[in-house]
């Protein structure tokens, strides 16, 4: 009896040790993650999740993550040992997925004489400092909503050496202390995506912030041409309107008037002839040293246009009507009260408002070759962050849930969209889990449906309409900028 009762005792004993060894690896894995961020402008994430100021425990749950997605376990030891190789050989500013270079270690190591051998065949082109040098862009918000602050803490965030964007003002039409004193107390914390770990200091005198060492200019300005950003030291800036007020050529290029001000990035669908990008999908296709404005298009359009592309490609789409389930915004009232749009002045707090949406004509600036196939409408409720789209689509040869799920599963590991496509499996998922996803679009593959024809699909595709998003943005102004590091996913 004495036995038998030893035995889950050292069960446990034996479970807890190995879960503190795992823990004391992620400390070590935590430590080569930073110097290698600050010290060489090199960022390791695990399947495009970033592993950088990640605890110990988010950091081991990547690994399980990686195990459900990728169907091959990787161990933390590995992933170590993989990382202790990547610190001790010279790279270029860059990114590497050190989950997928691990999976591959894993799998390969057998035919590798040692890991810098295995390393040297893997990433060469990335191998040696020379081989991407950065200058840094200065970076102006113009405006500082939901989506600019959410800017202002991912170019803070992703700041590092200092070698790619870097935020050097916010313009606002106030700049008086108990303005910008309420600003930072906005960017300190967020009823959503909660405490800005960052150190702010309100520097009152000089109209600025110091947020972790940047110092920020807050500048008032009543219109985009009268700042000179130039007697602030800002030269050959990107201005990100996120405003929404100016979406054509002439309204945006105002900011072209200014001194100091290289390019402008609209944080909304622009108008007319202005670019409309998803980056990822096509924003190779624009001539970036020719162009001066631009449009990240839409939270819904950097949502559905990533697996409607692979679709398409794979299946070819006939036609399609996208519904989106979306998240209240500030352009509804709280109450009901006067709004120039029908039924929007309804209590956002209170009701399922039916409205109009973009997405069918923004999907075709985007993909021209599904102009024409696409319905549009779009339902607000009552959440204030993450929203769901529901494409309805008809395709040109018969398919089935396993292959649909499976051309969006290889869409989020492999190739040009994995940035931008996350693939979920989760059964339990609801709108809350996703907040602070950075993914432009979550595939919540077990809601997949295929009809009896074999030609109509339904998929589901999540996203955090306001952080998912504007990590697009940041990816197109890093492209826009040309401070892109080398990567491998």
């Amino acid at each position: 009896m004495d036995t038998l009762a030893q035995q889950p005792k050292a069960t446990f004993e034996n479970e807890l040790h190995g879960w503190i060894n795992q823990e004391k690896a992620a400390v070590e894995l935590i430590n080569l993650i930073s110097t290698m961020w600050f010290d060489r402008s090199v960022e390791l994430l695990i399947f495009r999740n970033t592993l950088y100021n990640r605890s110990n425990n988010e950091i081991l749950n990547l690994h399980t993550y990686a195990d459900k997605v990728m169907n091959q376990p990787i161990s933390i030891y590995d992933t170590v040992e993989v990382a202790r190789a990547l610190s001790q050989t010279e790279l270029s500013p860059s990114r590497i997925d050190i989950g997928r270079l691990t999976t591959e270690w894993t799998k390969e190591r057998g035919s590798f004489a040692n890991i810098n051998d295995f390393l040297s065949k893997k990433i060469n082109y990335i191998i040696g400092s020379e081989k991407r040098v950065l200058e840094p862009k200065d970076v102006v918000l113009y405006g500082f909503g939901r989506i600019g602050r959410l800017a202002a803490r991912e170019l803070i965030a992703q700041a590092g050496k200092g070698e790619q964007l870097r935020l050097r003002a916010i313009v606002t039409r106030s700049n008086s202390d108990s303005d910008i004193t309420k600003r930072a107390a906005l960017l300190r914390t967020d009823s959503v995506h909660g405490p800005f770990f960052a150190n702010i200091v309100e520097d009152l005198a000089n109209k600025s912030l110091i947020i972790n060492g940047h110092n920020v200019q807050m500048i008032a300005a009543k219109n985009p041409e009268d700042v000179d950003y130039e007697s602030y030291g800002i030269s050959n800036a990107l201005v990100i309107d996120n405003t929404g007020v100016f979406r054509d050529r002439d309204g945006l290029g105002r900011h072209l008037q200014a001194k100091g001000v290289s390019k402008v990035l609209l944080t909304a669908p622009g108008k007319g002839n202005i670019p409309n990008i998803v980056h990822g999908v096509n924003h190779e296709s624009f001539d970036i040293n020719n162009e001066q404005i631009f449009s990240a298009a839409s939270c819904t359009t950097n949502a559905i246009v990533p697996p409607l592309k692979v679709l398409h490609d794979k299946l070819g789409i006939i036609r399609g009507h996208i519904e989106t389930i979306h998240s209240y915004t500030n352009d509804q009232n709280l109450l009901d009260n006067f709004h120039s749009k029908s039924r929007r002045g309804r209590s956002a707090a209170l009701n399922m408002v039916l409205t109009e949406t973009g997405a069918n004509s923004a999907i075709t600036k985007v993909v021209p070759e599904l102009a024409g196939k696409f319905t549009a409408n779009a339902v607000r409720v009552p959440t204030p962050d993450v929203s769901i789209a529901i494409l309805n689509l008809t395709v040109s040869r018969d398919t089935s849930v396993e292959e649909a799920n499976e051309i969006l599963r290889d869409a989020a590991l492999n190739g040009d969209l994995v940035e931008q496509i996350q693939f979920s499996t989760d059964t339990e998922l609801v709108s809350t889990d996703l907040i602070g996803n950075p993914c432009a679009s979550i595939i919540d593959s077990p809601n997949t449906l295929i009809s009896q024809d074999k030609r109509s699909i339904v998929v589901y595709a999540w996203y955090d309409n306001e952080y998912g998003y504007t990590r697009q943005v940041m990816r197109l102004a890093k492209h826009l900028a040309d401070v892109v590091r080398l990567r491998y996913y």
